[in-house]
């Protein structure tokens, strides 16, 4: 029970790390780290006095009690760190804030981890007269240590971080008493038994430094398990506790299946089965990433319990060389004496722990962003070879470092995308790769040439596809347009850059993008420039965290907006909490305004309430605009604007640049996708110290897809009448007929989007033409109704319909529609009419420069 604590503890503590970060690496490492140090600096000085104590148990009830009440007090003393960290937040760029934050929570877990590591010692101590093994006592610590892991998974979603911390704390407080109750009952050691008078023999250097070795390597790969398989498989914020849980599960299993008197012979196997069946889990990782894709869940609950079924057998051989290694060391080392035999447990326990550390230090901070996951990987698996071959003595097995060396060489590269993604992936070509501490960062090409920018493997909605680059470019045309008079614009998130270049129609607005993806940045600036109009060089880039660039600018923007991301990845939900919405209205300059952009299919009805008035808490005339399936919060700082700012806006710009600035579709048309003002009421909020999202939002992942027709409908129940709407938004009486025109389209088109998902798909069309014909600018309506029309033109060939009115038809709706232009070129250049195909060649390359069939 002792160790489910500790690691219920280290997994709460490395979460509210991974928001305050917002890196889950980094919460990861420096929680590890500072663990895995304590541990080993407790151990080792366990050792070297345990031997003078009389009762090691009525010692190890108080340690549990000293951890137990630590951990009560971190919800208090963690906010007080981050509020003084914030305050340091303007010295030095975000590497300084990382190593300050890393340091402070280093040493002040440090803390109740060396407190645990003393305890370690002093359980030997009271084995070595039982029938219990060290094996034994060792598997059934780190087997309590896996379910601790995954005890907040069911805590978490249920009462937050703050409760989830104090009732393992209340755990931490029973375990010490059923410790204090059996201490006496237990005998005390008589100091003639317990070698008061003789000095700790302390084994060779090279023994404990080589073990220390085998504590990094196995670190390691635990992070870069975590890393590499969580980005295939689990992706979201339960990810931490369940590798840690498999790990430890092996380890425990082989611990356990040694037996006392077990034949020194396996300490020659150990280094080749470890090394070797980690460089196999690269060899897997194509399989792996085939069957996650071909996989069918019925819940999350099933999704986690067989994706991590087959983790456990893919690294089960390596884990259960980690779990041996200790008892049969200790075997190996014993000199005949008892108390030395525990102290030897404890010394190696000790420099394992504390290279352990050091290898989640160096896999964070060097190791991935030098040679990545997978080089770290066979790194790993080279370091268990050479360290464990320390206790080998045949020179020959040597040689069977030559096997690793083979099969490290074909997998030292991480596979392609369309390896990784077999099926939604199929057919693309890997154009970059960058790989830091943050993410693993791709662009590919499909086959028709446009590019997609993905971030662990995760369609980041930023593709040069022409849809999506109307979709981004909107979510800087609302913000901008709100305004009356823009004059500076931050941008918190870049990705491709395609979302910033919906403001260059303005001049002379000075723009400031943040982004903390470096990966991102060199796509945005290289490869995604013929999609963004090279606004990368019109715009100064900050690599940054977003929130601590809003701690530590001192800037005042007109204009902010919060691009889209997603809020069921780890630490990615701060940014949806009420603190990180106050950090952008003290950004705001008077009469700016904040404007943060939710996808609507990674919500169900509940947590976008949460959401939504965690907003409001902020900006109390806070309103919402939709936008195709996104939803658009709009946070001013002072009163809403209304139709009167857009409308000043619009005037100040020249025809050309109105045009650019509404995409086409008028400023009315922004208007009518008011969605009325946000009122959500009392209630639950998003905050970063009792978070909502994370534990919930992954499992609408494996929901029945119910979510987003409930979502559509209660948002439709929601909307304002229309009095109420040119009420809000300060409409004049002469111009209520332009905007009722566009505020019922987008009504109808809303309606006819939910009737397509519930299957509805006459009724859909049937609304989307009385949308169209209410307002026939809006870009979303007029897109699907030709689509509707273009999915039937082949229809209409068989029937012998004319095929150039067809696809006239077509274009009159939507002129600049892809497929019906594409059409047009090629009956062109079939009737010889090189001129006019020429014509709709260039319509074509101007909304798809990077299209490859032109």
């Amino acid at each position: 029970m002792s160790g489910m604590a500790a690691l219920s503890y280290e997994v709460l503590w490395a979460r509210m790390l991974s928001l305050q970060f917002g890196v889950s690496i980094f919460g990861i490492v420096v929680t590890v780290s500072a663990f895995m140090t304590g541990l080993g600096g407790g151990s080792l000085l366990g050792a070297r006095f345990v031997q003078t104590l009389r009762n090691p148990l009525l010692i190890l009830a108080l340690l549990e009690v000293a951890v137990a009440l630590f951990a009560w007090f971190t919800p208090q003393l963690f906010q007080a760190i981050d509020l003084w960290i914030g305050m340091s937040a303007e010295d030095g760029g975000l590497l300084q804030w990382y190593g300050l934050q890393g340091l402070v929570v280093f040493l002040v877990l440090f803390i109740p981890a060396f407190a645990l590591g003393l305890g370690f010692p002093m359980v030997l101590a009271m084995i070595v007269d039982s029938d219990v093994s060290l094996s034994k006592a060792y598997a059934l610590n780190t087997l309590g240590g896996a379910l601790g892991a995954l005890v907040p998974l069911g805590l978490l979603p249920l009462f937050g971080w703050t409760v989830s911390i104090r009732l393992v704390a209340i755990l931490g407080f029973t375990v010490a008493l059923m410790i204090f109750l059996l201490s006496r009952g237990t005998k005390a050691i008589p100091c003639e038994e317990n070698g008061s008078h003789t000095t700790t023999q302390w084994l060779a250097s090279r023994y404990l430094l080589a073990y220390a070795g085998i504590g990094a390597a196995a670190l390691i790969l635990q992070v870069a398990w975590t890393r590499l398989f969580g980005m295939i498989l689990l992706r979201t914020e339960y990810v931490l506790a369940v590798m840690l849980a498999i790990f430890l599960v092996g380890i425990a299993l082989g611990s356990a299946l040694v037996r006392r008197h077990s034949s020194s012979n396996w300490l020659s196997l150990l280094p080749v089965i470890a090394a070797t069946f980690a460089v196999l889990t690269l060899w897997g990782l194509p399989y792996l990433a085939e069957w996650a894709e071909d996989a069918q869940y019925q819940s999350l609950f099933d999704a986690l319990w067989r994706q991590s079924l087959i983790l456990a057998l893919l690294t089960l051989p390596v884990t259960l060389a980690l779990g041996a290694w200790l008892p049969l060391l200790v075997a190996y080392h014993q000199s005949g004496e008892q108390s030395q035999s525990r102290s030897v447990g404890a010394q190696l326990y000790g420099a394992n722990s504390l290279g352990a550390a050091l290898g989640a230090l160096a896999t964070g901070f060097i190791l991935l962003p030098l040679i990545g996951a997978p080089g770290t990987i066979i790194l790993a698996g080279v370091m268990l070879f050479v360290c464990g071959m320390t206790w080998v003595q045949s020179s020959r097995l040597w040689l069977t470092g030559l096997l690793v060396i083979a099969l490290a060489t074909p997998v030292i590269h991480l596979p392609a995308v369309n390896v990784l993604l077999p099926q939604t992936q199929v057919g693309t070509e890997d154009l970059y790769r960058h790989e830091d501490a943050v993410s693993i960062t791709h662009v590919i090409e499909r086959q028709d040439g446009q590019r997609l920018l993905l971030g662990d493997l995760q369609r980041m909605d930023a593709s040069s596809d022409p849809a999506a680059v109307v979709a981004q470019m909107n979510q800087a045309r609302l913000p901008l347009l709100l305004h009356p008079a823009p004059s500076s614009v931050l941008f918190l998130g870049i990705g491709t850059g395609i979302s910033a270049a919906g403001s260059l129609p303005y001049p002379g607005l000075m723009r400031t993008g943040v982004e903390l993806s470096q990966g991102a940045i060199d796509a945005a600036s290289e490869l995604f420039e013929p999609v963004n109009g090279g606004v990368m060089q019109q715009m100064t880039i900050v690599r940054d965290d977003a929130r601590r660039f809003l701690r530590a600018d001192g800037d005042q923007y007109d204009v902010i907006i919060g691009d889209l991301f997603h809020p069921d990845l780890v630490g990615r939900s701060a940014l949806l909490s009420v603190q990180q919405f106050e950090r952008a209205s003290e950004r705001l300059s008077d009469g700016g305004l904040f404007v943060q952009w939710l996808a609507l299919n990674q919500f169900d009805a509940r947590s976008l309430s949460i959401v939504l008035r965690s907003f409001e808490q902020i900006f109390p005339q806070a309103m919402l605009f939709i936008d195709g399936f996104r939803v658009g919060m709009v946070g001013p700082k002072g009163e809403f604007g209304g139709a009167p700012a857009v409308l000043a806006n619009l005037k100040r710009l020249s025809v050309e640049q109105q045009a650019a600035a509404t995409g086409g579709e008028g400023g009315w048309t922004w208007l009518g996708r008011f969605w009325g003002q946000i009122n959500e009421g009392q209630g639950v909020v998003q905050d970063e110290w009792a978070p909502q999202l994370e534990y919930a939002l992954p499992r609408l992942r494996f929901s029945d897809g119910g979510a987003l027709p409930q979502l559509l409908a209660s948002l439709l129940n929601k909307r304002p009448s229309l009095d109420e709407a040119v009420t809000l938004l300060q409409i004049a009486d002469d111009q209520r007929e332009q905007f009722e025109r566009s505020y019922v389209a987008t009504g109808l088109a809303v309606q006819g989007w939910l009737a397509s998902i519930q299957g509805d798909s006459s009724e859909a069309q049937r609304l989307i033409r009385f949308a169209y014909e209410a307002n026939p600018q809006d870009h979303w309506i007029g897109f699907d109704l030709a689509d509707a029309m273009w999915q039937t033109f082949s229809g209409m060939m068989a029937q012998g319909r004319d095929e150039r009115q067809s696809l006239q038809a077509i274009l009159q709706v939507r002129p600049d529609h892809e497929m019906a232009l594409k059409a047009m070129w090629q009956l062109e250049l079939r009737e010889g009419n090189v001129v006019q195909a020429e014509e709709y060649r260039m319509q074509i390359k101007a909304i798809s420069p990077l299209g490859r069939d032109i």
